[in-house]
């Protein structure tokens, strides 16, 4: 099962959409009723007799169900969205404040910034824009400020200022973290400076709030961990304990809000824009209730309008989405989950940048035909079905909808037009041909689908080892993230795609990390659906005597290593490809992690995942 300016805009939309205007009647007529139809013949009723999660059509067709929630999102809410911020009078603003924070980025010493101070300074101003989102309006800034900061960093680590007599943890941990994250060399062993004689690290009883921050940035350092390094887990349980016990002794203000958030989502589960979110209501919070420099409260106002003005463009981009997800016939298919508003907000949270509609509009299509597919190949289709869907993929011509049943012809033709629709976006960005490239990409996931409905069909466990590797590949973080990729102006030439996409590690990786946190959570009612098979199941027969407890311990230890094994192969120094050119993946792999961060939060979004798209999404930040 599957885990996972204006004026070009409005282009990409017109582009995007009206490619399946056409299939819009076609879809319709076949799906005659909200329930089933059977291989060209309209079924008029459909009555639930066995439990809550199978159906018989009236010609006789047993069919499961996953009696999945509808759509939250109503259609005229969509449609009636707008915002002030697309005005160009917010634009010009933003200019003039984009101008005066980069002032500040190149200023040398002065009242705020001396040589005594200068590096922390210059660190937590990198770490704002970051955490506000807008670091890419000042990267050449940033990239001298990380110079200036890295011409300092020794085997000790670095203090406040480039005067100071002594290194700290607070400077040392913030350094180390944000050089590493911009592929600057820094090793773990720093942080073996900071322990006492017992070789733990050195705190007093007291939780003042210099101790809590400097413990605070211990622990985000600490989580972009690479393999084998030891030190890096004991500064992770070492600060985690620490920032749990300190919530229990402070009062409730901006810090501790700011630990729990981080304690939360910690890296992998991270979603940027909601990170964005979070720290502009937290300093905000601080404007209010204390006295921010001057400096900062620049940097806020700027994140506040740069957050608002996107939010106009979210709001044209989720009707564009809304317009589509009409016209290609998706209501009728009332089996299936649809979720294409929860897959924008996770877009959002992977670019934000204007420019890139259609790298998230074509992403948001992705994952909801990827969700659809994964309905009808675990549920909903009969095997009979299933064989003839697979081959007519394979075939990839509309004639090849002749041979399937009614209600597959619309999603065959929809899924058709809309891979060739972006192969013919990324001829333009990557100036070759890559239909032939994805389809290789779709077919191996169909396949893998294919794979699984055989083993529900006939109550089949494999092994741990068989499932988990056909289980990468169904999970679809592969199908749902090359062909949008591709559409970025980012040159992916062959030696780049093949240290980013399949087989490459960090591909495996990924794709291990999603299957993985997606069986967590989603073990138990995929076996109320009939759907046994699960890492947890596989392991547990594997292992005789082992209890889901046992499988879940493993399977999360895994994962926790996986992570390490991937964030070394985004920021190892030894690789082809820039960290550029994996970024958007990674934050994609940490975007489905967000949604399995406590359930299955594509099939229950009703709880966290609506909260992230109206923070996200559809709430503007008050100015």
């Amino acid at each position: 099962m599957s885990l996972i300016s204006v004026v070009p805009l409005a282009f990409k939309c017109t582009s995007l959409v009206s490619s399946t205007h056409k299939l819009k009647k076609a879809v319709r007529r076949s799906i005659s009723t909200p329930e089933v139809c059977r291989r060209g013949k309209p079924v008029t009723a459909c009555k639930r007799v066995m439990s809550l999660s199978t159906a018989v059509s009236d010609d006789g067709v047993q069919r499961r169900l996953g009696d999945h929630h509808y759509n939250l999102w109503d259609d005229n809410f969509i449609k009636s969205l707008s915002s002030p911020y697309g005005a160009s009078s917010y634009s010009e603003h933003a200019d003039r404040l984009i101008g005066e924070v980069k002032e500040i980025f190149n200023s040398t010493d002065g009242d705020l910034i001396t040589p005594a101070n200068d590096l922390l300074q210059r660190l937590s101003m990198v770490d704002n824009v970051e955490r506000f989102g807008i670091d890419g309006l000042f990267q050449s800034e940033i990239k001298l400020t990380l110079d200036y900061v890295y011409s300092y960093w020794s085997e000790r680590g670095i203090g406040h200022g480039r005067e100071s007599g002594f290194t700290d943890l607070n400077t040392t941990a913030l350094g180390f973290r944000i050089l590493r994250l911009h592929g600057y060399t820094v090793f773990s062993d720093v942080l073996q400076h900071f322990k006492d004689q017992i070789k733990q690290f050195a705190t007093s009883t007291n939780h003042t709030e210099w101790q809590i921050r400097s413990v605070l940035n211990l622990f985000r350092a600490s989580l972009i961990a690479f393999p084998e390094e030891k030190i890096m887990e004991e500064a992770e349980i070492f600060s985690a304990t620490y920032l749990k016990e300190a919530l229990e002794t402070i009062p409730a203000s901006s810090l501790s809000r700011e630990i729990e958030y981080v304690l939360e989502y910690r890296w992998h589960a991270n979603s940027r824009r909601l990170e964005a979110r979070r720290h502009i209501d937290i300093l905000g919070e601080n404007s209010l209730t204390g006295t921010p420099d001057v400096n900062t409260k620049k940097i806020l106002e700027l994140a506040k309008l740069e957050f608002n003005i996107f939010h106009s463009v979210q709001q044209k981009e989720l009707q564009c989405l809304s317009r589509w997800w009409k016209e290609s016939g998706s209501p009728e298919l009332t089996f299936a989950r649809h979720r294409y508003v929860e897959f924008y907000a996770l877009a959002c949270g992977v670019d934000m940048e204007p420019k890139h509609a259609t790298f998230r509009l074509s992403f948001v299509k992705m994952c909801h035909l990827i969700t659809t597919l994964d309905d009808i190949y675990d549920t909903f289709g009969t095997m009979d079905e299933l064989q003839l869907f697979t081959a007519a993929v394979k075939r990839w011509e509309p004639s090849a909808t002749d041979c399937l049943p009614e209600y597959m012809k619309g999603v065959y033709m929809v899924l058709y037009e809309t891979v060739n629709e972006m192969a013919r976006e990324a001829q333009k960005s990557q100036g070759r041909d890559t239909l032939n490239y994805a389809r290789e990409a779709l077919e191996a996931y169909i396949s893998a689908y294919l794979k699984e409905a055989e083993w529900i069909s006939t109550g089949y466990l494999p092994t741990f080892h068989k499932y988990f590797e056909n289980g990468k590949i169904s999970s679809g973080h592969r199908s749902a993230t090359l062909q949008p990729l591709l559409t970025l102006e980012i040159p992916f030439p062959h030696h780049i795609l093949q240290e980013i996409d399949f087989p490459s590690k960090f591909n495996d990786y990924a794709c291990s990390i999603l299957r993985l946190r997606g069986d967590t959570r989603c073990y138990q009612a995929d076996s109320a659906r009939g759907e046994e098979a699960s890492c947890i199941s596989c392991y547990m027969k594997d292992n005789p005597g082992s209890t889901e407890e046992d499988a879940l311990h493993h399977i999360n230890r895994m994962i926790e290593d996986m992570i390490r094994k991937l964030n070394w192969e985004l920021l190892r120094p030894d690789s082809n490809a820039p960290i550029s050119s994996k970024k958007h993946v990674f934050e994609i792999s940490r975007g489905f992690h967000h949604f399995y961060n406590y359930r299955d939060g594509y099939s229950v979004a009703s709880n966290e995942t609506k909260d992230l798209v109206i923070k996200t999404v559809l709430e503007p930040v008050p100015m």
